[in-house]
């Protein structure tokens, strides 16, 4: 496999899940008993809900075989540290947005190489590449869960030291995933060209239903206004990173990143377009 998808692309990742891990603690992870109903409608969204959406966009759109098969691979994402940071901008809660980040982090290692290969493989048909499961199980176990584990571990271990370096991990990670996608978008121009006037409507439809969904099922469930913001951040907002990266490891490709990681990196630019005028709303609402 090249440098880029051997290496760059994993050690990318790596730095975000652990920027992620960073202040996060078993208090987190039990928080969930303590609002159940709020982390069980998140949860739905993001593993049922979301993916749901994503198929029949990339159906009802007509995506071509590659760009519909790296939509599901982006709906199948987690959330991931934007989706906290845009919850912390909109006045959501915090502590159920990094919440619902790690389980579902921990849950997709097992969803997301499930439901990427049956995607692939009913997009793609026979040109779908081979999609060995249990090793890209194994791979987001030590791109995910490991890094994770290692923030939290370095916050359990020095805490002072965890505060003085999250916010330049922060920093970091932006710059990180900035340049995988200008990486992702340079690699497919051509492409990216030839689908914008469909891919871009289409992944902007996307995120705002997936926002809609949030916000429509969180009032309907009669949680509180913080708790609306949140469920609808993180039903709309996915780990970029790991789509790119998944991608680009399915598609083992010889020079630069592959189609499959073309929605994500546009996914990454229009789904902000929806989210900061979100974010504005919402934290009217719940200031």
């Amino acid at each position: 496999m090249p440098l880029l998808v051997d290496l760059v692309l994993p050690a990318v990742l790596t730095v975000i899940m652990f920027s992620l891990g960073l202040g996060l603690t078993g208090d987190d992870f039990a928080r969930v008993a303590k609002a159940p109903r709020a982390f069980g409608l998140g949860a739905v969204n993001q593993v049922i809900l979301l993916p749901v959406v994503g198929f029949l966009v990339a159906t009802l759109f007509g995506l071509p075989p590659e760009l519909a098969a790296g939509t599901m691979i982006l709906a199948l994402c987690p959330g991931g540290v934007m989706s906290n940071v845009a919850t912390r901008m909109a006045g959501g809660s915090v502590p159920l947005s990094v919440s619902l980040t790690a389980v579902i982090s921990l849950v997709s290692i097992v969803t997301l190489p499930v439901l990427t290969a049956l995607s692939v493989r009913h997009f793609m048909g026979s040109e779908a590449p081979e999609v060995d499961v249990t090793a890209l199980g194994v791979t987001m176990f030590l791109l995910t869960a490991v890094p994770v584990g290692l923030g939290m571990l370095l916050t359990r271990l020095a805490p002072a030291a965890t505060v003085r370096i999250t916010p330049w991990m922060h920093r970091i990670t932006t710059v990180l995933f900035a340049v995988l996608i200008l990486l992702a978008l340079a690699a497919n121009w051509g492409l990216f060209l030839a689908n914008i006037g469909t891919l871009g409507p289409a992944l902007v439809v996307m995120t705002a239903v997936l926002l809609a969904i949030g916000v429509l099922s969180s009032r309907a469930a009669g949680l509180g206004p913080k708790e609306v913001t949140t469920v609808a951040i993180e039903s709309g907002i996915q780990n970029g990173t790991l789509g790119i990266a998944v991608g680009g490891i399915i598609a083992g490709v010889t020079t630069g990143l592959p189609p499959l990681t073309l929605p994500t990196a546009i996914y990454s630019v229009t789904a902000w377009a929806l989210v900061i005028p979100f974010i504005t709303w919402r934290r009217r609402a719940t200031a």
